[in-house]
């Protein structure tokens, strides 16, 4: 759900300290490169995660896999766009939210940390009375204090289809699982996280014909995406790729294309240097023909064969493959 946000303490402080003077500002700037300051491991401001490309990437994934797990209720394909991610305090983001609300708290064992899937409660009704009763019905239960037995039965399906949407959404970056743990119809009943604790929220809009406009939230506190921060700040790698067979098919025909020029030797007869100097047209050299005639390609002896013909044409037949060590092989 998207509210107005209120600064916290340490933007009014920064503020504050924005207000000094110049040269103030001109001292305090200065620095020696060749200082040496104390750091302290796990006190970076784990805020600073870039522009949460691959966590943005991940929503729009988010977008449409779950309106497969809304169409069955709402009878139409709704429509879903998602708004950049925030990061705030826990406080503020409780100040933001309704008092009756579904929460739904899952659990991510691979993050060893745990997430909340936000939804309003008009939503929740107009899902049931589409589910059960049509566009016509209006919604019967605006100002009720806790959710029908019906209504928590939507609930268990909308929160199991969008935890499979949120598995495959995730899954180009890291394949993990959501499981349920608990559900609230209070989001300050949740304790897993303290209202100081910073949170990413992910805020979602779905809009219906003839419907005024409805969200729902996923919410990640920020020390459970801190063991992939690194990932989150770069792009979405495809760890699932598809074998391409057609490529590798072309690629397999463009090799065995390739042409290649065969040479069968006949023999190497001998003969003297001065005998080759006074050789004229019409002389003979004398050389034993081989039992098997060989067959070279690229210099490489690679068959023995016998010479014949086909037709008109001289052709060889190839009888035996060469071996590495140059003998015969069967």
């Amino acid at each position: 759900m998207v509210g107005s946000r209120k600064l916290s303490n340490d933007e009014v402080e920064a503020l504050l300290g924005g207000l000094e003077s110049d040269e103030e500002q001109a001292v305090s700037n200065q620095f020696d490169p060749n200082e040496v300051r104390e750091f302290v491991f796990g006190s970076e401001d784990l805020s600073l995660l870039g522009d949460y490309y691959a966590l943005r990437m991940i929503n729009e994934k988010i977008c449409r896999f779950t309106r497969s797990v809304f169409l069955p209720m709402l009878r139409i394909m709704p429509r879903i766009s998602s708004f950049p991610p925030e990061v705030k305090s826990f406080d503020e983001y409780v100040e933001s939210c309704d008092s009756f609300i579904s929460v739904t708290n899952n659990r991510i064992e691979e993050l060893r940390g745990n997430c909340l899937v936000v939804i309003q409660a008009p939503f929740v009704s107009h899902l049931t009375n589409s589910y059960y009763g049509g566009s016509k019905i209006q919604s019967l239960f605006a100002t009720q204090g806790e959710f029908t037995a019906t209504e928590q039965r939507i609930i268990e399906i909308i929160t199991e289809g969008m935890n499979e949407a949120l598995e495959v959404a995730w899954k180009d970056l890291i394949k993990t699982k959501f499981e349920v743990q608990t559900r609230e119809e209070n989001i300050q009943l949740i304790s897993f996280v303290d209202g100081v604790d910073t949170v990413i929220v992910c805020s979602f809009m779905v809009q219906m014909p003839q419907q005024d406009p409805v969200s729902f939230d996923i919410v990640y506190p920020l020390q459970t995406l801190k063991p992939i921060s690194s990932q989150l700040r770069s792009r979405v790698q495809n760890e699932f790729a598809h074998d391409d067979r057609t490529w590798k098919d072309r690629l397999q025909n463009a090799v065995l294309s390739i042409p290649l020029t065969l040479s069968a030797e006949l023999g190497k007869p001998k003969t003297s240097l001065g005998k080759l100097i006074k050789s004229k047209e019409g002389d003979v050299f004398p050389m034993s023909t081989p039992e098997n005639i060989l067959v070279k390609v690229a210099g490489q002896s690679l068959f023995y064969a016998d010479i014949g013909k086909v037709g008109p044409n001289a052709a060889i037949s190839m009888k035996q493959r060469v071996s590495e060590s140059g003998k015969k092989n069967g």
